[in-house]
């Protein structure tokens, strides 16, 4: 069973991914090793995790224009998140994803992203139609 939350109209394509939450900031510049695809900014509280391919879901953006460039520069290589998702974003921030072609949502009606998406949740992203549907939780897979 799936819930939907509704936000205002994003950027980007549909996509369906993992979420990876905190309630934390984000600023693609500091807290980010754009080479390794980790959070590393000792403070942050994904620190030492990658973000490759996940579905960020995190509190509001923060930092200046290098953000912009900087997740354009990540999506060229690869080795960007699949969407990013903020209770608020900036225009530094929408204008870097629009230039990386990366799904951007914000203001969710529902309240506070980052008590409703779990970490391991599976999204479906859909900023034309501002909501994303949480799936459920991804199965653990043990080696």
């Amino acid at each position: 069973m799936s819930r939907v939350l509704k936000c205002h109209v994003g950027i980007g394509s549909k996509v369906e991914g993992v979420a990876l939450v905190a309630n934390d900031n984000f600023s693609a510049r500091y807290d980010l090793d754009r080479l390794k695809g980790v959070f590393s900014r000792p403070q942050h509280a994904l620190a030492g995790q990658s973000y490759v391919e996940k579905i960020l879901v995190l509190n509001t953006a923060k930092g200046g224009v290098a953000t912009a460039w900087m997740l354009y520069e990540m999506a060229s290589r690869g080795m960007a998140p699949a969407a990013i998702l903020l209770n608020s974003a900036n225009t530094i921030l929408a204008q870097g994803a629009a230039l990386a072609e990366l799904p951007l949502c914000d203001r969710f009606a529902d309240g506070d992203i980052t008590t409703l998406i779990k970490n391991g949740d599976r999204l479906v992203v859909d900023p034309e139609n501002g909501q994303v549907s949480i799936k459920g939780q991804e199965p653990m897979i043990n080696n």
